[in-house]
């Protein structure tokens, strides 16, 4: 469609916005498809009150009571499923380590090591993660953690489709991150590791619509002497993501797509230098996200447009829920250069769904942290 304005308008988005006003973007396909700029007299997110369904949530794992090695639910839909996990350190004192591998049916699952380091045994071999690794388990293969010390996940279950390298355009093959930084399994170090340990992997639990099923073998399930092919288990570090940036102009969130799959994606926002024109907007423009739900999984850092938030807190804000910078975040604006911020985003297609379990832990009063104190 044909671009069109009224009134006094700035020529570029995110940029010169007259002293006194706010800006607002109104997008569709998660800022990929038509988009304009509202620029208003006062800022989107000045209610006084909400009812009805259509609020932000805010939900803090630290309070939530997590069974050793158990998913948990936190949100979810046909598409994708979010969990998160707590496991204590492996204990490989015995003379004889007799484990068990998980095979997951139900889809792709990548997990993020929010704290915590380890290997995973797999069939196509070792692979090692510590705090900050993805790690892209595909469907079906099995798998075994070894963790080196107390590990929480948060685990991304792509429930229609495989995870895909995002669409990069313009900016080449090598943008964000290099192929090359992958981490992959090796059968040699597999090999080693298993006999210093003297590991056996006896028993393989599958994940299947909805119930477990556990196989046993006589001998090591782990039994791979070669493999080829481009269908295996692998890591990313976030240390070995290079963040898109416009030291002009404040980019969207789609700059910062790690994973793409079907009815959602998964970006991370690292640190990075804050834009440096003196007419830039220096902080996440206010917004509705048409399409999306957004959900941030805060894992590391000064999450300096937000306000009250720590580590290892979740936001939900749904698809039509206007949103933006905290008033506090918005008047500081420019007294940093640098933000040093860790976050995983998951923004989905389809409405999600808030487990009954995760709701015992949101702060219910999170909708009133963008009114002035």
């Amino acid at each position: 469609m044909h671009q069109y304005s009224q009134g006094k308008n700035h020529t570029q988005g995110h940029k010169a916005i007259p002293e006194g006003q706010f800006e607002e973007e109104h997008g569709r396909k998660g800022f990929f498809g038509p988009v304009s700029h509202l620029l208003k007299a006062k800022a989107p997110t000045r209610w006084t009150n909400i009812e009805g369904p259509l609020k932000p949530h805010l939900f803090d794992l630290v309070n939530m009571k997590h069974q050793p090695c158990a998913w948990h639910r936190l949100l979810y839909n046909e598409d994708v499923v979010i969990y998160s996990t707590w496991n204590e350190t492996t204990d490989l004192s015995a003379k004889e380590n007799k484990l068990s591998a998980l095979r997951n049916v139900e889809g792709e699952t990548l997990y993020f090591c929010h704290t915590g380091s380890g290997k995973i045994l797999t069939e196509y071999g070792l692979l090692k993660f510590k705090t900050g690794s993805y790690i892209n388990i595909p469907k079906s293969l099995q798998h075994t953690f070894i963790y080196e010390e107390k590990t929480q996940f948060l685990i991304i279950e792509s429930k229609t489709g495989l995870y895909r390298e995002p669409d990069r355009g313009m900016v080449g093959r090598n943008a964000f991150y290099d192929l090359a930084a992958l981490g992959k399994p090796n059968l040699e170090d597999q090999d080693k590791f298993k006999k210093e340990n003297n590991l056996s992997c006896l028993q393989i639990l599958v994940r299947s619509n909805g119930a477990t099923t556990a196989f046993s073998y006589d001998d090591c399930v782990y039994d791979t002497v070669s493999w080829k092919g481009d269908y295996f288990p692998f890591t990313l570090h976030v240390d070995d993501m290079m963040p898109m940036m416009s030291h002009r102009v404040h980019l969207p969130p789609s700059a910062h797509t790690t994973f793409a799959a079907n009815g959602f994606v998964v970006c991370t926002f690292l640190p990075r230098l804050i834009e440096t024109d003196a007419d830039a907007l220096k902080v996440p423009f206010f917004h509705q996200n048409i399409d999306y739900d957004e959900v941030l999984f805060y894992h590391a850092g000064n999450f300096f447009s937000r306000d009250n938030l720590h580590s290892n807190m979740i936001s939900l804000h749904p698809a039509g829920f206007p949103h933006g910078p905290h008033p506090k975040a918005f008047a500081a604006q420019g007294t940093k250069t640098f933000t040093d911020e860790v976050a995983v985003m998951i923004d989905s297609v389809k409405p999600l769904k808030i487990d009954t379990g995760f709701e015992d832990v949101e702060l219910k009063d999170y909708w009133k942290s963008w009114q002035k104190k």
